[in-house]
C-alpha cells in the first residue's frame, strides 16, 4: 500500500519545507515522457529538477496522456505529418489508487502514477489517467490529447487536472498550504476548494497563479453555460461563477477568474508582468500581479565539456567542443534530410513552437534577398529550422510547409522535424546563433534562448521576455531593432525582417568570420550572464519566497 512516507528521497530544507502541490497541464522532464508541447513543459519540467535539487516540499500534479502531444513526421512529400502512437512507460509506478470525479453529471474513475524522484531527479509527480476499464470510451479518451481540439474534451481534462488533482492530495492525506497553478488550465480546483472551504477568503489563502502568454489564444475562455453542463464549478452557485466572469455575463475566461481566486499570480518576466498588469488593468477583484522571470535546469542542459572550457578560459577548448556538438547535430540533418552541413560554417538555428506570433519565417519575408544571404560563399552560413505547430493551427502549419517547399533546393537550408528535449539539446549546443524573432511583447518569456546561451550559442533576438533582462548587443547577444508599435502589423513585420536581415549581413555573420576573438568574447560572456540568474534554482527559490511563503 502507498504511503506518503515514501515519498521524498531527503527531508526538506527550512526554508522551502511548506507543502505545496503544482499543477501543470504538461511537463517536459525528459526525453521518454512525452507528456508536454513546449515552451509551458519545458518551464515547468526544469521547476521540478530545480524543486529536487533545493530539497523543496512540492509535488508535481499533471496528467499522462496517452498519445503525448503528437508525433511530428513527414507526409510523402516531406511536408508535415501529425502522428498519433500509443506511448507506454516502465519506469512509471502504479500507486494502487483510483478514484472517483463527475464529469457531465458521469462518474469518470481517475487513476495515479507515480514519477518516482529518483527516476529524472525531480520532486514526486503524481500523474492522472482516465484510461482504465472502468470508464466507458468517451471518459477513457479524456487523457489521450494533449490540448485536445474539441471543447467539450478540453474543458474535461481542466476538470481532469484541477478536480483531479485536488482531490487526489484529499485522498492521500496530504497536507497542502498552497496550490500552484501553472497557467490557468486547472481552474477547477478553485472552485472545488470554494466548494470544500465556502469562503473565497480560504480559497485564496491556498492559490497562487503564473500566467504566461499575451496570447488570447493563451487565455482560455468558454460560455458559462458550457462549463455548467460539463461540472467545471464543482456546485459552486451561479452568482459566485458571474463574480469571477464580470463584467462578462455569459463567458468565463480562465484567466481572469484565476485572477480574482488566487491570493497573488506573477508573469513570467518583468516585461511580461507589466504588460499583464495592463492586460487587466481596471477588472475588480483581481490580485497583485508580480513577476517572477522563467528559467532553465542548468544541470540538464549544459554540456560539461562546454562549461569546463570556459571555467578554464581555454578558447581553443571551446572551439572545439563546439565543433564536435555542431557535427552531432548535423548528423541528425543528414539522417532526415540528406543534407550534409559543415561545422566549420556559421550555423543559425530558429527552434520553437509554430505559433504566428512567433514569426518563423520572418527570415524569408524578402526571399530574393534571403537568397543572396543564403549562397554568399565569402560569408557561408546554414539555417535549421524545427518546431511543433497545434496539430489543428493549418496556418501555422502552412508556414512550416512554406518554409520547407522554399529552401528546400538549398543545400545549407532545412527543417527538422521531432522538436522535443532531446533535438532541442542538440540544436542548442549545435547552433552558432539562436534566432528569437517574436512580435514584440507577444512572448511572455522565451525560455530557449536562456538554454541556448549556456551552451555556446549567441542570441539574435527581438528585445522581448526574458532578454531585455539579459541583453547586452554586441557584448553577449545581439539585439533586432524594432518598428514603431503604431504602425500596422504588416508594416512592422516587413521593417523587422529588413533589421534582423541587415543585422545579420552587417554585423554577427561578419563578426563570426572576421573578428574569431570578438565572436568568443561573445560567447563566453553569454555563457557567464547566463548564470545565475536564468538557472531556474532561482525561480523555485523565488516562487517560495515570493508566492508560497508571503
Amino acid at each position: 500500500m502507498f504511503s506518503l512516507d515514501q515519498l521524498f528521497p531527503y527531508s526538506f530544507d527550512k526554508k522551502y519545507s511548506k507543502p505545496a502541490a503544482y499543477f501543470s497541464m504538461e511537463f517536459a522532464i525528459d526525453q521518454p515522457l512525452k507528456i508536454y508541447s513546449g515552451g509551458l513543459g519545458f518551464l515547468a519540467g526544469s521547476h521540478m529538477r530545480s524543486a529536487f535539487e533545493l530539497k523543496q516540499n512540492l509535488v508535481g500534479i499533471g496528467i499522462l496522456w496517452k498519445y503525448g502531444y503528437y508525433d511530428q513526421e513527414r507526409n510523402k512529400d516531406g511536408t508535415l505529418q501529425s502522428s498519433y502512437i500509443q506511448k507506454d512507460y516502465s519506469f512509471l509506478t502504479d500507486i494502487g489508487i483510483t478514484f472517483p470525479i463527475t464529469i457531465h453529471n458521469h462518474t469518470v474513475h481517475v487513476k495515479v502514477y507515480l514519477l518516482k524522484p529518483e527516476v529524472f531527479n525531480t520532486v514526486p509527480m503524481f500523474l492522472l489517467s482516465t484510461d482504465i476499464a472502468e470508464n466507458d470510451y468517451l471518459a477513457q479518451t479524456i487523457c489521450h490529447r494533449l490540448y485536445d481540439s474539441h471543447e467539450s474534451a478540453r474543458i474535461a481534462q481542466s476538470i481532469l487536472l484541477g478536480v483531479g488533482g485536488a482531490k487526489l492530495l484529499d485522498v492521500l492525506g496530504r497536507e497542502t498550504d498552497i496550490y500552484h497553478m501553472n497557467e490557468g488550465h486547472a481552474l477547477p480546483l478553485c472552485f472545488y476548494l470554494l466548494d470544500k472551504y465556502k469562503k473565497l477568503e480560504e480559497v485564496k489563502k491556498r492559490v497562487v497563479f503564473t500566467t504566461h502568454t499575451p496570447e488570447k489564444a493563451g487565455n482560455e475562455e468558454h460560455a458559462i453555460k458550457t462549463l455548467e453542463v460539463l461540472g467545471f464549478f464543482q456546485g459552486v452557485d451561479r452568482k459566485t461563477v458571474l463574480e469571477m466572469a464580470a463584467p462578462d455575463e455569459n463567458t468565463l475566461n480562465y484567466t481572469l477568474a484565476a485572477l480574482r481566486m488566487a491570493k497573488r499570480a506573477n508573469g513570467v518576466s518583468q516585461l511580461h508582468g507589466e504588460v499583464s498588469r495592463k492586460m487587466w488593468k481596471g477588472f475588480e477583484g483581481i490580485c497583485e500581479i508580480g513577476a517572477i522571470t522563467n528559467a532553465q535546469n542548468k544541470r540538464y542542459w549544459r554540456d560539461d565539456a562546454l562549461e569546463a572550457a570556459l571555467e578554464n578560459d581555454n578558447d581553443k577548448a571551446l572551439v572545439t567542443r563546439k565543433k564536435e556538438l555542431k557535427t552531432k547535430l548535423f548528423r541528425i540533418v543528414a539522417n532526415q534530410t540528406g543534407k550534409l552541413f559543415d561545422p566549420n560554417v556559421f550555423t543559425i538555428v530558429w527552434a520553437r513552437r509554430f505559433a504566428a506570433y512567433k514569426r518563423a519565417n520572418l527570415l524569408l519575408a524578402d526571399f530574393e534577398r534571403f537568397k543572396k544571404l543564403a549562397t554568399n560563399t565569402k560569408y557561408p552560413i546554414q539555417i535549421i529550422w524545427a518546431g511543433k505547430p497545434y496539430p489543428e493551427d493549418y496556418n501555422a502549419i502552412n508556414i512550416f510547409n512554406d518554409i520547407y517547399w522554399k529552401t528546400k533546393s538549398l543545400p545549407n537550408c532545412t527543417v527538422l522535424t521531432g522538436y522535443e528535449l532531446w533535438l532541442s539539446g542538440h540544436l542548442k549546443k549545435g547552433s552558432d546563433v539562436w534566432l528569437n524573432n517574436p512580435r514584440l511583447y507577444h512572448e511572455a518569456s522565451g525560455t530557449s534562448g536562456m538554454t541556448a546561451a549556456m551552451n555556446a550559442s549567441v542570441n539574435v533576438s527581438i528585445p522581448d521576455g526574458w532578454v531585455p533582462e539579459f541583453a547586452d548587443h554586441g557584448k553577449n547577444s545581439f539585439i533586432i531593432n524594432t518598428a514603431d508599435e503604431k504602425l500596422s502589423v504588416e508594416e512592422r513585420d516587413r521593417i523587422e525582417a529588413d533589421n534582423l536581415l541587415t543585422l545579420l549581413e552587417k554585423e554577427v555573420i561578419p563578426t563570426y568570420y572576421d573578428s574569431p576573438e570578438k565572436w568568443n568574447k561573445i560567447v563566453k560572456k553569454a555563457m557567464k550572464d547566463v548564470s545565475p540568474f536564468f538557472e531556474s534554482g532561482r525561480m523555485a527559490q523565488e516562487y517560495y519566497e515570493k508566492m508560497y511563503n508571503r
